[in-house]
């Protein structure tokens, strides 16, 4: 009888990749997670901390109330709660008279009005559709060979010409709160059917969660002006 061969032992760089591999999405998801966590729990411990310090130091069964993950727990839900609580409100004709009285007041201050009022209309853009031009859109960075997934926020002219420009923002990679602005012509877009939704989800993933296909060549070039040149 002829032995079985013995399959290859992996070695420990395959070894270390594979566990690599698997281990640093679930950590980036613990990252992501815990600073969403934490943001969102250190905007009510100031309030909920002192709180729960006298409720614990009034009756001594009450002391796990001092305990920081007790703490931290409640500031979290705390802050959860004020989220779902403001968006509910944002639906009622009473909330909306105190948002239009909060932005009014914002308003008056003329740091906090570039902030808020910029910040507002870039959530405003990216939630509505644009009108004769695609949101999501792929631009030539940070060159002519290679693609950038960016949002159409706004689409100019420019001073001479009347060619149509768009402001494009290009947000990085896992994080898109940060980013750049580009003004591109609109004619060396590549437009795309993608949602906001799956456009973020594969600048977070690193273009791990994408399509089978995706457009590169602008609409207006062929295929033979989109190979480079010798």
């Amino acid at each position: 009888m002829r032995r079985m061969r013995k399959a290859p032992r992996p070695s420990l760089k395959r070894l270390f990749l594979a566990g690599l591999l698997t281990l640093l999405p679930i950590w980036l998801t613990w990252v992501v997670v815990k600073f969403v966590f934490v943001l969102l729990s250190d905007t009510s411990r100031p309030l909920i901390g002192p709180l729960l310090a006298n409720a614990a130091a009034g009756d001594p069964r009450m002391a796990w109330l001092a305990d920081p993950w007790v703490i931290t727990a409640i500031a979290l839900v705390a802050t959860l709660a004020v989220i779902l609580l403001s968006g509910f409100m944002a639906q009622r004709v009473v909330g909306q008279t105190l948002l239009g009285w909060f932005e009014g007041l914002v308003k008056r201050i003329p740091l906090a009005n570039t902030i808020y009022g910029s910040a507002r209309q870039l959530l405003d853009i990216l939630q509505t559709k644009p009108d004769g031009t695609q949101r999501v859109v792929l631009i030539d960075f940070p060159h002519k060979e290679m693609k950038t997934l960016g949002f159409v926020t706004k689409v100019m002219r420019e001073e001479g010409t009347g060619r149509e420009l768009a402001a494009v923002y290009v947000p990085t990679t896992p994080n898109p709160t940060s980013g750049y602005l580009e003004i591109v012509p609109v004619e060396k877009m590549t437009p795309t059917d993608w949602t906001v939704d799956q456009a973020m989800s594969f600048i977070i993933s690193g273009g791990a969660v994408s399509p089978d296909t995706i457009p590169f060549t602008p609409s207006g070039a062929t295929q033979q002006d989109a190979l480079p040149r010798a």
